[in-house]
Formats: C-alpha cells, structure tokens, sequence
C-alpha cells in the first residue's frame, strides 16, 4: 500500500454499525453468574438479560461512554486521521436523552454521521461488564435493530456511500441488516474499492452464518481475535485450530473483486498479530505494557481497528497500519472506555512494538 494523499479527504471511509451507548462497571464474579455470563464474551441481551442494566446502575459505579463496535472504531479513526468528516457513519438510534448524547459525542468526534431515527424503540445499550482485566458484553440492540438499507435509499446517504473509498463493518449489523451490508460490499467490489469487516464475536459464524457466507465473497479484509477465528474455523468446516492455517484458509475462501487478494488479521490480545497478505504470513508484536496500567479492556479490538483504518485510507504501509493500530489499542486500554484526548500522540516512526 502506497500513500495518495488525494485519497485523505473528507467521505473517504464509510461504516454501518449498530450504536449504542455503553454501561460501564466493574462487576462481581457473582454477578456474571446470576447471569450466566462469561468474563470474556459479546452476545445479545434476551428476556433474561431484562433487569442487568437496573441491577448494574443499582449495584455499581457505572460509567456512560458513547458505544457500539463500528462506531468506537471510526471515531478513533477519525481522531487519528484528523481531516473534518474524514469518516461518515450510519446506524439507528432513539429519538431520546441517550440518543442525542451519541449524536453530540460522534458530532464532536468530527464523524459525518447520518442516523435513521426510530419513534418506537430507545437508543440501544451495552451492557459492558468488567472483571479484572476481562469483560463480559451484553447488547441491548433496541432502535439499531431498526436499521434498514431503505436509509440509504435516501440521495444524501448514498452519496457519502458513493463518495468512500474505503467501507468498514463489525459483523454485529448482520444480525440487524445483512441486506445494507451486502449492497455497501457489492458497490465496493464492482468499483474496485475496499471492504473490510469483522469477526466481532463467535456467535456470529454459528448462528449468522448464512448472511456472513453471503458477504465473505465481497470482503478484501478479514479482522478478527483468536476466539472468533477458532469459532469461524468450526462453523466453516475448516477442521483446523492453528492459528495461522486458519488465516491462510480465510485468505483463500471465493472472492468476487480478484484484483487483489484477500487479507487477514487475528489478533491475539498480548501475543503477536497474526497477518495474511497476498499469501504470506507475518507477525507483529504489540505495544508492551505494564498490566498496573491496563484500565480497560472493553474497546481494544474497536481501537485495534480503528488505528489500522486511519492509516489503511492514507495508503499506508501494512508495517504502519500495524503500529497505529498498536498504538490506538495500547492507548485505548489505559483508559475507561473509549475516551479519545484532543490530539493523539502517534508517530509511524516512533510507535508500534516493532
């Protein structure tokens, strides 16, 4: 990847993704279990999940941080790459308090976001559950569970989609709108542009592998963490547990767009990235860090992401996607979600482990 300066102006990534305000607090062992939640997981909150986001507020000191997967990842993108509404974003929200405390934050972030409204359901939430240095998500999707490809439909919304260069997506909204994310990918691949999504959490290769499978052929970049990568492998068939052969199989799975080959990214918290690029395997070591300074897990992934994105729409090396998203993630989990500082402090020359 080259650097092409024309290509670092305003619209040049565009993202769906389900918004939410997260709930932050630092709970009990006990807690998780009344629940039957595990320290280190992401999945939808059901009927019984009702009463965690009281009981949390209740029993807690909770923390509200603006949330959801791809709307974490390109505000941090956005702070990085630092051009005015550089990045665009979509998704559905409340017509509520916690509705307009999204748009205010993300408005603040400089992220052109263009939200479809729901008059029926409120602002979707997260509960963000931490234990230590692990933590536990449970989704409350509400209005983002609302969103439909009718929104981009409108002029406006297809215009900052035809104006990107670059789409990013959480896996998350194929359980909400598979259909937009599929319309997004297919414009990309048909202009020679580039998709990138993520494994997210390992539900969603199980129980939404139709809509995944659909939109595979479409995406240039795979991201996902050890878990979610050994999940695919299951629900795929691939009948493998190394880490690498299971990037290499993901690199190789149809593609539509075969003017370049597909990439692969799994991260492995501490452990080096593993990267799949035009075949070839490499390995990047993360920022270290002492654990007395880790704050905050929940967020890193997002912020991995984010970081590789704001240099990926510069045209930047694969070595400096790497140390910025390194930096982002080393930066991100030393504080209490996803809080940004005014000006980020990253050099490509001077940060990223390696």
């Amino acid at each position: 990847m080259e650097f092409h300066d024309n290509m670092l102006r305003e619209g040049v990534l565009f993202a769906i993704g389900n918004p939410l305000l997260d709930i932050s607090a630092e709970v009990s062992s006990e807690f998780l279990a009344k629940y039957k939640l595990k320290p280190n997981d992401a999945i939808l909150a059901d009927d019984s999940h009702k009463d965690i986001f009281k009981e949390m507020i209740e029993q807690f000191t909770v923390d509200y941080v603006p949330g959801g997967a791809t709307q974490n990842s390109v505000r941090i993108a956005q702070w990085l790459i630092g051009v005015p509404n550089a990045t665009s974003y979509v998704g559905c929200i409340g017509r509520d308090k916690f509705g307009e405390i999204l748009a205010s934050k993300v408005k603040e972030a400089g992220v052109n976001a263009s939200y479809m409204y729901s008059d029926t359901e409120p602002t979707g939430t997260c509960a963000v559950l931490l234990t230590g240095k692990h933590r536990s998500l449970v989704a409350y999707l509400a209005a983002a569970n609302k969103f439909d490809k009718s929104h981009l439909a409108i002029k406006s919304n297809w215009a900052l989609v035809e104006k990107a260069h670059y789409y990013y997506m959480a896996g998350f909204p194929l359980t909400v709108c598979p259909d937009a994310m599929l319309q997004v990918a297919q414009h990309a691949a048909v202009h020679d542009k580039f998709f990138a999504m993520n494994l997210s959490a390992p539900f969603l290769s199980s129980i939404f592998k139709e809509p995944m499978a659909k939109l595979l052929p479409y995406v240039d970049l795979i991201i996902g963490n050890e878990t979610e990568a050994a999940a695919f492998s299951t629900s795929f068939g691939f009948g493998l547990t190394d880490l690498e052969k299971i990037a290499i199989r993901m690199a190789r799975l149809p593609k539509e767009n075969g003017k370049r080959g597909r990439m692969v990214i799994i991260t492995q918290g501490s452990d080096p990235t593993i990267v799949v690029q035009e075949g070839r395997i490499s390995r990047y070591p993360v920022i270290h860090i002492d654990p007395k300074n880790i704050v905050d897990t929940n967020g890193a992934g997002h912020a991995f992401v984010g970081g590789f994105l704001a240099q990926l729409v510069q045209g930047g090396s694969i070595e400096n996607c790497i140390r910025s998203a390194n930096y982002a993630a080393n930066y991100i989990i030393q504080q209490s979600g996803c809080t940004l500082a005014d000006t980020p402090n990253f050099s490509v020359t001077a940060t990223g482990g390696f």
